[in-house]
């Protein structure tokens, strides 16, 4: 099993069709995209015992996806360089066991009722599968397309954008037959299974190859570069930092009002936007957030990493400003507009990212300093929802009117991408004095 699994024997035999790779990725990444529909199990899980006093409450329900969300970052933080030296197949095998595996040992905490297994399975195990199986496949997927980086990326990370759409009902679907602890049993091996097939299909280009009729550019662009930087170096450079700025401010401002989307429409539109109309849009950002992780991701490879976030800070500062008006002129069109737009550009930022990486520190290590700028995510998690529902509670508690009581937020989330336009703004090409010399990838053991 440990040969399978080792890096030397994923290398690709010749003629092998590269197109076979972006599947292998989606293959993980539309399983462990299901934390994005996680929430449909709350309130079933609040009656396991029959709505009695001994049942867990919602705010103890919520540490689940918020240890899950933690581990992400921590774990491809910490695993990323055992991801890129190991390669793909053993990350997504790894992956693969920690993800189903933690559904159930959750399973069993479920049947026994323990909270804290469902913590440990799902959160603290499941969270270590999330974070392994995102970055396992991006720069096997930059190598087997250096023409088209953004593409290649976005086509994996739309997968984990998109997958509550198939997650949520599927859950729905599971739990009405099997119950809460069967449907966790159901998904776990079905999931497993489903990122075992990615695992297997996954293979890593040979050394030195390029797509047919591909030239490398004789001079590369101001802002990409042909040389590699070494994991530990990048995270010592300004460039790094400040992509972590640009990454959490995209972020901050996107998932802040991805959680009250749905009571948001409604609070502000109220007696025209119904429960019923509000799932329907939140149904929708779902889409355009999976369809802007392609979209952006592609155009990025046409217009530059730097010129695709600074459309993001400035298109989006701008539809945030113009959010509060939309309530006060009572455009619902337009609001929903602004939103879409806005969602498209927050899936966009997280495609896009893996391909700027690329272009500033080489391809070699791409995959471990992504791992480490995802804890830009675990904080823009925490930062987001903090600042969109404890200004409401504020503003609602001093007598603003509840569709006036976003009105701040959305300001300050302008401001947030103004922060990311500056650190945007400030970066530049990697000093040469950072790039890996021969010798010293000789002697890490880089292949």
């Amino acid at each position: 099993m440990s040969s399978f699994l080792d890096r030397s024997h994923t290398v690709a035999a010749p003629g092998f069709n590269r197109w076979m790779v972006p599947p292998a990725a989606l293959c993980v990444h539309l399983c462990i995209g299901q934390v994005y529909a996680f929430s449909v199990f709350n309130l079933p899980m609040t009656k396991l015992l029959g709505g009695t006093a001994a049942d867990w409450k919602l705010t103890e329900l919520g540490w689940i996806f918020s240890i899950a969300i933690f581990m992400l970052g921590a774990s491809a933080a910490v695993l990323g360089r055992w991801v890129e030296e190991g390669g793909p197949r053993r990350a997504m095998f790894t992956a693969a066991l920690c993800f189903g595996g933690g559904f159930l040992i959750a399973a069993l905490g479920l049947s026994l009722h323990a909270l804290w297994l469902v913590y440990l399975g799902y959160g603290f195990i499941g969270g270590i599968g999330l974070g392994l199986g995102y970055i396992s496949p991006v720069s096997t997927l930059i190598k087997w397309f250096p023409d088209r980086p953004g593409m290649a990326t976005g086509m994996a990370i739309m997968g984990f954008g998109g997958a509550a759409l198939v997650a949520s009902p599927l859950s729905v679907w599971l739990m009405a037959s099997f119950g809460v602890t069967g449907s966790f049993v159901a998904l776990g091996l079905g999931y497993t299974v489903f990122m075992m097939v990615g695992a297997a299909i996954v293979r890593v280009p040979p050394e030195g190859w390029q797509p047919e009729g591909y030239v490398p550019p004789a001079q590369q662009k101001k802002l990409i570069t042909d040389q590699h930087v070494y994991v530990f170096t990048a995270v010592k450079t300004p460039q790094f930092w400040l992509i972590w700025i640009v990454l959490c401010m995209n972020v901050t401002a996107g998932i802040g009002v991805l959680g009250q989307a749905s009571a948001m429409s409604q609070e502000m539109f109220p007696g025209r936007v119904t429960a019923l109309t509000a799932a329907g849009f939140v149904g929708l950002t779902s889409l355009f957030n999976m369809g802007g992780r392609f979209f952006w991701a592609s155009i990025s490879d046409m217009i530059g990493r730097k010129n695709t976030y600074f459309i993001f800070f400035v298109l989006g500062a701008v539809l945030y400003i113009l959010v509060p008006q939309t309530g006060a002129v009572g455009s619902l069109s337009l609001f929903v507009v602004c939103f879409l737009v806005i969602f498209s550009m927050y899936g966009g930022g997280f495609a896009t990212v893996p391909a700027y990486l690329k272009d500033m520190f080489g391809t070699r290590y791409v995959g471990a300093i992504h791992g480490m700028l995802i804890t830009a995510w675990s904080a823009a998690g925490i930062l987001g929802p903090v600042l969109v529902n404890y200004i409401r509670e504020y503003q609602i508690s001093i007598g603003v009117p509840k569709a006036q009581a976003y009105n701040i937020t959305m300001y300050i989330m302008a401001g947030l991408l103004g922060v990311g336009f500056v650190a945007n703004l400030l970066i530049t090409a990697v000093h040469e004095k950072h790039h890996m010399v021969e010798d010293e990838s000789d002697a890490i053991g880089v292949v």
